[in-house]
């Protein structure tokens, strides 16, 4: 059990890969020099390294920069304990103070100051002595100090993205639930149709309809997805429903065909644009309905304009088909509702109180009803009685619900004055 409090304590440390590290540039700092005794200082030189006081400035630069940075690197990592800490949970300080990018990068800072160091001391103004090797792999070691730097800078704003976190997390307990429970038990009863099983976890980022088309026709079958793009798939569920008599199909090279990451991306997924405004308003209004509003009228313009373009062309139905003319992929796909009910009705929930907020929804609304087409308009009239339905619980003046459901498309502007301007006119 001690043992065991030990390596754990050792394997929960920060300290533990930078002393190692420091230990090691000492080794490498005394190895360079003992070469360099035994070749009298001649093995590299002098017109390479420069004389000693040369030497002296170069391993005194390498050393303070090395400080400098090993300080930099702990200074930014506790600055993400903190933002995670503040975000996430508190909880996450061990997860990060085990991250091993962050232990190795100040470890090969504080191993290339210590090999400065001791580097230094060798060098002999009086006799013109110059350890030529060991500035020369000092010059090695701060060349792969940058580049390890960089590497890191590029780390840990990966590792700030919360669904980074969240698969820290989740990897380790995954891990650790293999190791604690290893027997995986029996096979879970899906369905009647034979399936294609995920072999990983993760958000479904791409899909390969071709390739998919492709094989599916090889193999005389119809596959239909089970989950949509950018939705997130447990490792050893159904990712395709094979339909019809599959003959040597390669369920191998079909989950190959469906890229699975770690989150949603903009690079084929429309949705998650939207999904990403939507988010941008909600938060603007999360506290309180007159927190920030200007940013969610800022948001639903966006989300406004990208409907309007949306409005009139044709959406896929999801099928795919060979060049016979047979449907031989069937993947989830989202229609003008959808993308509709995606935009308006979290926003419409968080924000009735907001007049603002309610004024742009509206005009924002009756603009998308003068474009779309006929068979597109229910959706829209409906979300224009459930914005009016919220504005009416959410506020109990009425002059104030009326106020909140009169379109404007800057929400308070220019639209509202004249539009009081010309009832002025009307009854004088």
């Amino acid at each position: 059990m001690k043992a065991f409090k030990l390596l754990d304590h050792i394997r929960t440390s920060l300290w533990f890969v930078p002393v190692m590290c420091v230990l090691a540039g000492v080794a490498l700092s005394v190895g360079t020099l003992a070469i360099d005794r035994s070749t009298d200082y001649d093995l590299i030189p002098l017109t390479f390294t420069g004389g000693p006081d040369n030497a002296v400035a170069i391993l005194s630069t390498i050393a303070a920069s090395m400080v400098s940075l090993a300080a930099l690197v702990l200074t930014i990592t506790m600055v993400v304990v903190q933002l995670a800490m503040g975000q996430l949970s508190p909880r996450i300080v061990q997860t990060f103070l085990q991250d091993k990018p962050s232990q190795i990068a100040i470890g090969l800072f504080v191993a290339t100051f210590a090999h400065a160091m001791v580097a230094l001391r060798e060098v002999n103004a009086e006799e013109g002595t110059v350890p030529g090797l060991a500035i020369v792999v000092a010059f090695v070691l701060v060349l792969v100090s940058i580049m390890v730097l960089v590497g890191y800078v590029h780390h840990i704003g990966q590792s700030l993205r919360v669904s980074s976190l969240i698969e820290l997390v989740g990897g380790k307990t995954r891990r650790l639930l293999d190791e604690v429970y290893p027997d995986r038990g029996t096979a879970a009863e899906e369905g009647p149709e034979p399936t294609v099983l995920a072999p990983k976890s993760g958000v479904v980022h791409r899909i390969g309809h071709d390739s998919l088309v492709k094989l599916a026709s090889n193999a005389g079958c119809t596959l239909e997805m089970v989950p949509a793009l950018g939705e997130f798939i447990p490792a050893g569920a159904p990712l395709f429903l094979i339909l019809g008599e599959a003959t040597g199909l390669d369920e191998d090279a079909v989950s190959e065909e469906v890229v699975l990451g770690l989150e949603r991306t903009l690079d084929t997924d429309v949705a998650y644009g939207l999904r990403m405004l939507v988010d941008i308003a909600e938060r603007s209004l999360a506290d309180s309905p007159f927190q920030d509003p200007t940013t969610a009228v800022q948001a639903i313009d966006r989300l406004h304009d990208c409907l309007r373009q949306l409005a009139r062309r044709p959406f896929p139905d999801g099928t795919y088909r060979d060049d016979a003319g047979d449907v031989r992929l069937i993947v989830p796909a989202m229609d003008w509702d959808d993308f509709v009910h995606l935009a308006f009705e979290e926003i419409r929930l968080a924000g009735a109180a907001s007049p603002q907020v309610t004024r742009k929804l509206q005009a924002a609304l009756e603009d998308l009803k003068r474009v779309a087409p006929q068979d597109r308009q229910a959706v829209l009239d409906e979300q224009l009685e459930l914005l009016a339905a919220s504005t009416k619980e959410a506020v109990s003046n009425p002059r104030d619900v009326a106020m909140g459901l009169t379109p404007d498309r800057l929400g308070f502007g220019v639209r509202a004055d004249m539009a009081s301007l010309a009832k002025d006119v009307e009854t004088s």
